[in-house]
């Protein structure tokens, strides 16, 4: 019962350490986006900003079109 009144809670009832970890995956997803985006030469600042929104789509897709297509052009 105690994880079903966990999830029923609103945004405001919700104890400090949710947010500060909330804040440190955002943050340290969007830190290192911007940093690899930026060594790849693919848009780092969209990367990093479409880091802070969500998590981990935007993870998801910059390891799937941006590593991937990167990875194809090193080859070439």
């Amino acid at each position: 019962m105690a994880i079903l009144d966990f999830l029923n809670t609103k945004v405001n009832d919700l104890p400090i350490f949710v947010y500060i970890l909330i804040f440190t995956l955002l943050f340290t997803q969007s830190t290192w986006l911007f940093i690899d985006s930026r060594k790849r030469k693919a848009n780092h600042w969209f990367w990093g900003i479409i880091g802070l929104l969500r998590f981990p789509e935007p993870l998801i897709f910059y390891v799937f079109l941006v590593r991937k297509i990167h990875k194809r052009k090193k080859e070439s």
